[in-house]
């Protein structure tokens, strides 16, 4: 079994589409090996993006037919979403090849560097970005391995979730989702929060605590109470009320259209992201970098050049009224928190979000209608369509109309159109002279080119 990277000459991905499968196949070519892999959307004579991006990083490309796979291919890795019945893995056992997964892989590229890493069940990928920037303006050339595309990286014309990075230090988002985050040995591990999501709180208190366990120097957030129950020292933390034991305190927080600005220890900051989430993944930020050297007005210049991270808050524009916003949102906790962040901007918010997996869709639904209905505001709406499927053997014993329904008995105006073909007929009586749209989803690769129909469309 492979022990170290170095072990690895030509290992393949299957599902190397996804964002983390890619983000990793990229650093290990930035290191100089020969990486291929596969995916289920890639067609023949049919343009995908991504296969373009990793195909001009060097990177081999196949459809998931096999052949792709063959005596050279030292190692094979899949995400948590490819099964045992896939025909590549089947062929790999076959071969004899050693099979790991994305995380097992992300683990042992964590072992050979000075890694910082972000965990949370929200805002680790803007929290890695916003640390990897501040670092990178301040010349320490950090690598990072991300869940999402930083801006800064892909004007590069690179997919952006990923670096090399000259300098000693990596920075990577530890995903709970499958549990995975227990095998990171960080020298700084940051927890933003944790809120049920994809596991229940009992689980997730567990494993957050194997990964304290696990960092050297531990950052925790002091103002949530499940977060902060497991700080290492107050003087690592980070916080964002008077009330919260930590070095690390943001307070002054206002939100101008889409900016905001806030201190921390006498030291004002100002970034062009709205949210209070925005503020408390920045002061997490903040202090993960300040603890290895980094100066307070140092980190301030940085973040005020931040240039975000793909479908974070991204916004489209304004058009006939309507100011057009895409987000990556998907749990109930960050779907929240995106509506909020965007009702400042105008009176009326139209939310659409398309939940994603009926496994996890069914596990929170009394989530997802507590947060959004309490979120909203009495002239706002939320539509949802239809659940996205990605196949496999789920059960499908839940629909987005049963959240609709749920949150249209909290007395909130809420709105449900299955196919997203139909939904901006439907939303068009429903606009004003000035209102939000925010689009939020996950997980579906087609929902940046909904997106851009949208735009276009309105």
């Amino acid at each position: 079994m492979i022990s170290s990277i170095l072990d690895l000459k030509q290992p393949f991905f299957i599902g190397i589409a996804g964002s983390g499968m890619s983000a990793i196949a990229q650093y290990l070519r930035e290191i100089g090996m020969d990486v291929s892999g596969s995916d289920r959307f890639f067609s023949p004579g049919v343009l995908n993006e991504t296969r373009q991006k990793l195909e001009e990083a060097g990177i081999r490309c196949y459809e998931q037919n096999g052949e792709g796979i063959n005596s050279f291919t030292d190692l094979v890795v899949v995400s948590a979403a490819i099964e045992d019945t896939v025909g590549e893995v089947k062929k790999a056992k076959e071969l004899g090849i050693p099979i790991i997964k994305r995380s097992e892989l992300l683990a042992l590229i964590a072992k050979s560097k000075r890694t910082i890493a972000v965990g949370g069940t929200s805002g680790k990928s803007t929290t890695s970005a916003m640390i990897y920037e501040i670092m990178e303006q301040a010349g320490m050339e950090p690598g990072i391995i991300s869940g999402a595309g930083l801006i800064s990286i892909m004007k590069e014309g690179k997919i952006g979730n990923a670096k090399l990075g000259k300098g000693d230090w990596l920075v990577i988002e530890a995903d709970e989702s499958d549990g995975s985050i227990v095998q990171y040995e960080a020298e700084i591990g940051v927890l933003l929060n944790i809120d049920k999501d994809h596991q229940e709180i009992e689980e997730l208190m567990r494993i957050f605590g194997i990964f304290k366990n696990n960092s050297r120097h531990f950052i925790v957030n002091a103002s949530h109470e499940l977060a902060s129950s497991l700080s290492q020292s107050p003087e690592n933390d980070f916080g964002t009320d008077e009330k919260a034991s930590a070095k690390y305190l943001a307070s002054g927080f206002q939100q101008n259209a889409l900016k905001i600005s806030f201190s921390i220890g006498g030291t004002s900051f100002s970034l062009d992201i709205p949210g209070k989430h925005n503020m408390e993944n920045a002061v997490a930020a903040v202090a993960s970098v300040n603890s290895i050297g980094v100066s307070l007005p140092d980190a301030a210049r940085a973040l005020a050049n931040y240039q975000g991270i793909y479908r974070r808050v991204q916004v489209y524009g304004e058009k006939n009224g309507i100011i057009l916003i895409d987000d990556f949102a998907h749990n109930p906790v960050k779907c929240a928190a995106a509506i909020r962040a965007c009702q400042p901007v105008a009176p009326k918010l139209i939310a659409w979000f398309q939940p994603h997996g009926y496994k996890p869709t069914k596990f929170l639904k009394e989530e997802f209608v507590k947060e959004i209905s309490q979120a909203l505001r009495p002239e706002d709406e939320i539509w949802m369509s239809e659940i996205f499927y990605a196949g496999g053997t789920a059960t499908k014993d839940i629909s987005a109309n049963d959240l609709i329904e749920a949150i249209r008995k909290t007395g909130k105006k809420a709105y449900f159109v299955e196919d997203r073909k139909n939904l901006l007929e439907m939303l068009r009586p429903h606009f004003t002279e000035h209102c939000v749209l925010l689009l939020m989803g996950a997980r579906d690769p087609s929902l940046e080119g909904f997106a851009k129909e949208v735009w276009e469309g309105l």
